[in-house]
């Protein structure tokens, strides 16, 4: 029984680390009957900050997995191009982003673009909106005028920080969204074919010596954007998923960052979990982490997968792999395959993360 659970739990771990089309295609077809069900509803404000945070991700997600499978598999694009470009557009509705107005006292981060207010939350719709731009060549116009317009405003915002920081909420700055504003940056680069090569030399040098804690290798979670004073602890959530956004605009951040993340690995019976704060710290789980078991933080061991496949690291790949796999509970319908344990939102995350990779790489 100690052999053959984490055997099983592990059995298609090599496949996706590979990046086995079959796996990567029948995920997809998941995630794109959800849009097609999701199309089918009535848009509507989330009733809450965190409810808009997970419906924003989960297209942003979406869009982020397509596009990448769009570059692996270049034959798919037809099919997969037009439903990333859907459900980036989706992430980037009025609706959509009324968390974060609310947040800044009714303040629209596109209504808002010539102020000095960070709206770092809606680099990860700024991202999704650049994947698929960089592979849909229907990209809608009007959209791809709005796109721009945001990325002059954070490459703006991001060239004047002194901490390489831009407030996502009043007074709090998370490193780990300026990653993904530093991604969008670079991906509308590659999109549109300009250069915004000296901001990110700016946000790279800033990330390696005011984000990271030098004792642990980790990002700190939540900082001044001003000052960058820290006002949490390093920790591994952000940090994992830091490196993947980081993966789009800088390799060396990336790899820096993937580091730190992969030194939280603990494992146990085959079986790996990242440790949410560093091993002389304990704290709790909240809404970035997910719950922390006995340290072990059950979102950084999914973030974690991606940084180790941009490693190489088969080993922490399939050790982390069977954990999700043991608690996701991945099952095949048809053409279509789903981890039953975590709904739309998880499958859209482990859509992006496990299909990451040199692809999507600068």
């Amino acid at each position: 029984m100690r052999l053959a659970v984490p055997w099983w739990c592990g059995r298609d771990a090599d496949r996706w680390f590979r990046g086995d089309a079959e796996l990567q295609h029948a995920l997809a077809q998941e995630l794109i009957a959800f849009e097609a069900s999701d199309d089918a509803r009535a848009p509507a404000v989330p009733r809450d900050r965190f409810t808009g945070e997970w419906a924003l991700v989960t297209h942003q997600m979406i869009a982020l997995g397509l596009a990448q499978l769009c570059l692996a598999h270049p034959a798919w694009r037809a099919a997969l191009a037009p439903v990333a470009t859907k459900a980036a557009a989706k992430s980037f509705r009025v609706e959509m982003r009324a968390f974060g107005t609310r947040a800044w006292t009714g303040e629209d981060a596109m209504e808002s673009l010539d102020g000095d207010h960070g709206h770092a939350y809606l680099g990860w719709s700024a991202l999704a909106l650049g994947m698929a731009r960089l592979v849909d060549p229907a990209f809608p116009a009007a959209l791809a005028a709005q796109h721009d317009a945001l990325i002059a405003a954070y490459e703006r915002r991001l060239r004047a920080s002194p901490t390489g920081l831009i407030e996502t909420y009043p007074h709090e700055a998370y490193p780990t969204d300026v990653a993904a504003v530093a991604g969008a940056i670079a991906v509308h680069a590659r999109a549109v074919h300009v250069s915004h090569d000296a901001v990110l030399r700016h946000w790279a040098e800033r990330v390696r010596t005011r984000q990271i804690d030098p004792a642990t290798g980790l990002v700190v979670q939540r900082m001044d954007a001003t000052t960058g004073a820290p006002h949490d602890a390093p920790r591994a959530s952000g940090t994992a998923l830091a490196a993947y956004f980081a993966g789009f605009a800088d390799r060396d951040v990336a790899q820096q960052l993937a580091t730190g993340a992969l030194r939280q690995l603990r494992t146990r019976l085959g079986f790996g979990g990242i440790r949410e704060y560093p091993d002389d710290l304990d704290g709790k789980g909240d809404v970035d982490s997910g719950p922390v078991i006995f340290g072990i933080s059950v979102a950084a061991t999914g973030f974690a997968l991606a940084p180790a496949r941009a490693l190489g690291d088969d080993g922490a790949f399939t050790a982390l792999y069977r954990t999700v796999s043991l608690f996701g509970m991945p099952t095949t319908d048809g053409d279509r395959r789903r981890f039953a344990i975590g709904g739309p939102i998880g499958n859209a995350l482990l859509l992006a993360l496990l299909t990451s990779g040199p692809e999507v790489a600068p």
